[in-house]
């Protein structure tokens, strides 16, 4: 079966087999797909209802790991703000920020929420309107509870994900829990095993 390519499909092809930047007119550019648009704008008017001046910092790399994000702002995997989606045994769905070097310490989880298990990817999407890797406390679809893993304090800056794979801000500890009326909880420990100071 063969696939047939547009002129512009061509171009890209010849252009990246030998390393050359293609521009394209304007009218021709890629754009976010409208799901990623209508996210990130979500994040846009979550902080200009609240008149928030929080610059959206968008990049041209993924940032859809806490590896990614952190080499493409140059900092330390710690400071990257993950944001994890998880179903109670009682079906509620709640949110956990946590530093981007944490995992859950399941026994604190526990204790603090009873069983819980982490959301599939559709689900993550349905309930939040953000895409998995864009996940953030901002702009969310519906209200969901919020809880921010003490570890997130060893910073005084964090950067989460802004509704995108290729978008983040930058925000204190104390602003994030402010701005999404987060709840401060100790569910978490760093991967490297090493306690928190």
């Amino acid at each position: 079966m063969s696939k047939s390519f547009n002129r512009i499909e061509i171009l890209r092809i010849s252009a990246s087999a030998f390393g050359i930047l293609l521009i394209q007119p304007h009218d021709t550019q890629p754009s976010l797909p409208k799901k990623t648009a209508m996210s990130l704008q979500s994040v846009r008017e979550f902080f200009a209802t609240r008149n928030l001046d929080i610059p959206i910092i968008e990049l041209e790399v993924s940032t859809a790991t806490v590896a990614l994000a952190a080499e493409a702002h140059g900092v330390e995997a710690g400071r990257i703000a993950k944001t994890l989606a998880f179903r109670l045994k009682d079906n509620q769905v709640l949110l956990l920020v946590a530093r981007g070097d944490a995992r859950i310490d399941h026994q604190k989880f526990k204790s603090v929420f009873g069983k819980g298990k982490m959301l599939g990817l559709d689900e993550v999407v349905e309930l939040t309107g953000h895409p998995v890797g864009g996940v953030c406390p901002f702009g969310l679809l519906q209200p969901l509870p919020i809880y921010l893993d003490q570890s997130l304090q060893d910073f005084d800056e964090l950067i989460p994900a802004a509704g995108s794979t290729t978008s983040a801000v930058r925000i204190s500890p104390a602003l994030m829990a402010e701005v999404t009326e987060g709840v401060w909880v100790d569910v978490c420990v760093l991967a490297s095993g090493r306690r928190r100071l």
